[in-house]
């Protein structure tokens, strides 16, 4: 099974979970006598203070006439009232009436408690990755049912230079994507934390720079670009890695593209980088930036015997000025 399948098997099990839960089983929801639209639909006008049946129907993705049935219901049970728009007379706006406003706060005060005591048993760091995360699903379910392009990747940024707890996360990724996918040790991992300790003392030199890919304030990827170590003003990339959750998102090449300007910029007669064969998706993203496999061996330079692979991307403007 896939990463992919495994997290739609996941959430379709947890979504499942979550609706017989939060009570979305019963004919009415939330200490109430009414059905979830019913809910859903004072709760939108309360969020709204005003708005229209037409409103409503888009907002909860049911029928019209469903809708309908279910506003004349809430208005004959006075938790609703229409009043002519002042922009429009021939436009009706919904309010909560006194009755409504009790209702609602009840509900409120309801869920609140449910919410409150299910988040206190989870740990600081679970809330706020429940909170960012369903927040996020959400809007992504949004967009898939009014077919719009979201804001998938709205929340990423990218900044460079060193970034407190940066050396800890990067190995934290590489340790656990190698380990999980090609079986890599503690051998690969304490490498990578030294590569990168001595990297980051070196970043005050203007031929090194790393980039990293962050999300609600957490590295969520990486590259970077060594200019010192191979010598003969050639540029090394480095410690190229994604988070399991922004891998397929473009973050990658986003990332490779920041790195290949900086090369471009410092004018580095070349780009090495050192890989191995089983990185497919990988070598399809460095190829599509000019790299080509220069050299292929067996080694064991990351603790186990591989098909190592070098690639090399040639700066042409370089070499064409000599």
């Amino acid at each position: 099974m896939t990463s992919e399948q495994q997290h739609i098997k996941n959430i379709r099990a947890a979504s499942r979970l979550m609706v017989r839960e939060l009570g979305f089983m019963n004919q009415n929801l939330a200490a109430t006598d009414y059905p979830p639209s019913a809910v859903h639909a004072m709760l939108e006008v309360e969020a709204h203070g005003s708005m229209t049946a037409a409103q409503l129907v888009q907002i909860l993705g049911l029928e019209k006439s469903s809708v309908s049935r279910m506003l004349a219901k809430l208005v004959e049970a006075g938790e609703l009232e229409e009043n002519p728009s002042a922009d429009d007379a021939r436009t009706k706006l919904l309010s909560l009436t006194g009755k409504g406003k009790k209702t609602v706060q009840n509900i409120n005060a309801y869920a609140d408690q449910r919410v409150a005591a299910a988040l206190n048993k989870l740990d600081p760091f679970s809330q706020e990755a429940v909170s960012k995360g369903l927040s996020s699903y959400a809007s992504a379910l949004k967009a898939c049912r009014e077919n719009t392009p979201g804001e998938v990747h709205q929340s990423f940024k990218i900044v460079t230079g060193y970034h407190a707890g940066m050396i800890g996360r990067i190995t934290e990724m590489h340790g656990s994507y190698y380990a999980r996918e090609h079986n890599f040790g503690n051998f690969f991992e304490a490498k990578v934390a030294a590569g990168l300790a001595d990297f980051s003392a070196r970043l005050d030199k203007p031929c090194n720079q790393i980039w990293l890919a962050m999300m609600n304030e957490r590295v969520v990827g990486s590259v970077a670009i060594d200019g010192e170590d191979l010598g003969n003003n050639e540029a090394h990339l480095r410690w190229f890695i994604l988070d399991d959750g922004c891998r397929g998102s473009g973050l990658g090449r986003k990332l490779i593209s920041e790195a290949m300007k900086f090369c471009d910029e410092q004018n580095f007669s070349s780009v090495q980088l050192w890989t191995f064969n089983k990185l497919t998706t990988a070598r399809r993203l460095y190829e599509s930036f000019g790299f080509e496999l220069s050299k292929e061996w067996e080694g064991d330079q990351w603790g186990s015997t591989i098909t190592e692979q070098q690639f090399t991307r040639i700066n042409l403007a370089y070499h064409s000025s000599l």
